[in-house]
């Protein structure tokens, strides 16, 4: 038995990304149900602010084939250095002063709820991210994050969403237009990085999630990929980019390690290491014990870690394979830079509590009632 891929859209309207599932992948196969829409993303007024925006825009910014030319390999002394592990940084994570639970708390000073929703759920920091194709403002828009977490010496938690055919065409369909489009919006992406410590979760799904593509465009899209983790990382030497190893209840390791592989994962001058459970439930032992085993399989230096979505998966994966709002479950271990754990570089909050999968209240918004049944569970 398998369990796909999260599967998440951008919204139009509605501020953030919504979740949906493709019910060609089987009754057992629901993904991690929605990725996060904190916080929302808004048009950005002409200087930047302290808050991560996106507009739609109304046409892709025009790109050479010299795009997709690979960076030139890095120089053996550069690549030494990038192979020596990096003494785990002990900071705050960073928490965006805009998101749908900081609003609804703000609003709501009189509901019963508000007071656990607010310490167990909005105090807690999460991920910000850029689901939206706009590449005019990205730059600016990233920029605002970053430099708001550097000014209070916090690290900000970064995901770029926007790669073609995510989703394989499915409800979360949307991002860039073509390949050469999202080189140049990664351009952009990591040209608002600045030069303070960033976490980068790279493309949710893009590896895992690859079924729908042919051989050729698999090695396409894992071209793009390493691109961006050599582009992220040469934009800023103090970020650690993360590559999607999909979850515990999904590819065999090894499988999912030959994908990561050939998309860059393994390499320093485009990786830190993996990613898991962005958005699903399963547990924190279980997801430790399978990035470990997929980094074992992975290869690359000891330097490589892994960073595991804890939000919702207190109580781990619902036995019946419920992937929409399943009842039952409830926050996971709190976001930390410090796990404690051999290769386990971070706990996030990939996703944000509280933020519907389509059941408990519109796909993509925030819901008091599943946020406050998570957070008193």
């Amino acid at each position: 038995m398998v369990v796909a891929a999260s599967v998440v859209v951008a919204a139009g309207s509605v501020a953030g990304v919504l979740s949906a599932f493709d019910d060609r992948r089987g009754p057992d196969r629901a993904g991690h149900p929605e990725v996060s829409a904190s916080p929302r993303l808004a048009p950005l007024p002409a200087m930047p602010s302290a808050s991560a925006s996106a507009t739609e825009s109304a046409s892709p910014t025009p790109v050479t084939a010299a795009s997709r030319t690979p960076s030139p390999t890095p120089s053996p002394s550069r690549t030494r250095e990038k192979q020596e592990r990096t003494t785990p940084v002990i900071a705050r994570l960073y928490r965006h002063p805009d998101s749908q639970v900081l609003d609804w708390v703000r609003a709501n000073a009189g509901d019963s709820r508000r007071a656990v929703i607010a310490s167990r759920i909005a105090d807690q920091p999460a991920a910000v991210w850029f689901a939206d194709y706009a590449p005019d403002t990205l730059t600016a828009r990233v920029a605002a994050v970053t430099s708001g977490a550097a000014a209070l010496g916090r690290v900000p938690v970064l995901v770029p969403y926007a790669i073609p055919g995510r989703d394989c065409g499915g409800h979360s369909q949307g991002g860039a237009p073509d390949l050469d489009a999202y080189d140049a919006w990664i351009d952009r992406f990591a040209d608002g990085l600045g030069s303070g410590e960033v976490v980068v979760v790279l493309e949710p799904d893009s590896v895992a999630q690859t079924e729908c593509l042919s051989a050729g465009e698999r090695a396409d899209r894992f071209a793009s990929l390493a691109r961006a983790g050599r582009v992220l990382k040469d934009a800023n030497p103090r970020a650690r980019v993360y590559f999607d190893a999909g979850h515990s209840g999904w590819n065999a390791p090894g499988t999912q390690a030959a994908w990561l592989r050939q998309a860059g994962a393994a390499s320093p001058a485009s990786s830190d290491g993996i990613f898991s459970n962005v958005s699903n439930f399963h547990t924190t032992a279980d997801e430790v014990a399978y990035d470990r085993r997929v980094l074992d399989a992975l290869g690359g230096p000891a330097s490589l870690g892994a960073v595991i979505d804890t939000s919702r998966n207190g109580n781990g994966a619902p036995p019946d394979g419920t992937w929409c709002d399943p009842a039952g479950r409830k926050l996971g271990r709190t976001p930390t830079l410090s796990t404690g754990e051999d290769r386990i570089d971070a706990y996030l909050w990939v996703k944000l509590p509280g933020e519907s999968d389509g059941c408990k209240g519109r796909p993509g918004t925030f819901t008091a009632s599943y946020a406050y049944d998570l957070a008193s569970s």
